[in-house]
């Protein structure tokens, strides 16, 4: 389906960019990872699938290097397809808590990086002619939760940031689509329940249910495989009419 073309994923080392750069390497695309934890189990997990991969490890909270992931991927592969802004932090604080430093750190990564990776990628993407964007944004860009103000705001920003490049590039044969997941059960996600359960003293069952998918009507995680679907589909040509959407895929989060 994607045979032939390359992809670029921010924040792909694990979770859910690993699990797109898996989805989008088995349907036949070359991918660029990007990521600080230790690449070498995501590459040789990409690898399998039988296409090339390689580890740039910018920082997406600086501009410079977000806008230089995309310039070395074009550098190795020659080209640009698909580009995926995944990469982003959390920090949880009452707002008359939260750090200066941490909401500055968040909205760089989480807002900021894909305007960077955007700007350096549209032009390409024009001269080929083709060319998908996809941005991970969260059931957050849709609704709020407290003590989250940075993490809210960043992706409520990401899709305002979607609609417009797509409403920029409608005549083109460029997409850009949002995927705004609920709840994923990645390793982040295993290391809060934990600390949950032990806080509150529950059990580790109980803390799910009742604490960490509270909003999620489903009281099923998301899996992350589910993602990475979507985002092989929204990068084909069959998703070549979708444009400037947010697709939630949250457990019925959002339909409240």
């Amino acid at each position: 389906m994607l045979s032939g073309r390359v992809a670029a994923v921010t924040g792909s080392t694990s979770g859910i960019g690993l699990a797109i750069a898996e989805a989008l390497a088995a349907a036949g695309a070359d991918v660029a990872l990007n990521g600080f934890g230790d690449p070498s189990p995501a590459l040789e997990a990409v690898r399998a699938h039988g296409t090339k991969a390689l580890h740039l490890p910018a920082d997406m909270g600086n501009a410079a290097e977000a806008a230089s992931f995309v310039a070395e991927t074009l550098r190795h592969f020659g080209r640009l397809d698909i580009l995926v802004n995944n990469a982003g932090i959390q920090h949880v604080a009452a707002i008359e808590d939260f750090p200066p430093e941490a909401w500055d750190r968040v909205l760089a990564i989480n807002l900021s990086a894909a305007f960077h990776t955007i700007r350096a990628a549209v032009p390409p993407m024009k001269a080929r002619g083709w060319g998908r964007i996809l941005n991970i944004a969260s059931a957050h860009g849709l609704v709020a939760s407290p003590f989250k103000a940075a993490y809210v705001a960043a992706k409520h920003g990401l899709l305002g940031l979607t609609k417009t490049v797509a409403l920029e590039l409608a005549e083109t044969a460029i997409t850009v689509n949002a995927i705004c997941p609920g709840y994923v059960r990645t390793p982040l996600v295993d290391g809060q329940i934990a600390d949950q359960a032990k806080v509150h003293g529950l059990p580790e069952d109980q803390v799910v249910r009742d604490i960490i998918l509270a909003a999620q009507p489903s009281k099923r995680f998301i899996a992350p495989e589910h993602l990475g679907a979507l985002a092989v589909f929204l990068a084909s040509e069959a998703a070549s009419g979708i444009t400037g959407a947010a697709l939630p895929v949250d457990g019925g989060w959002t339909a409240r």
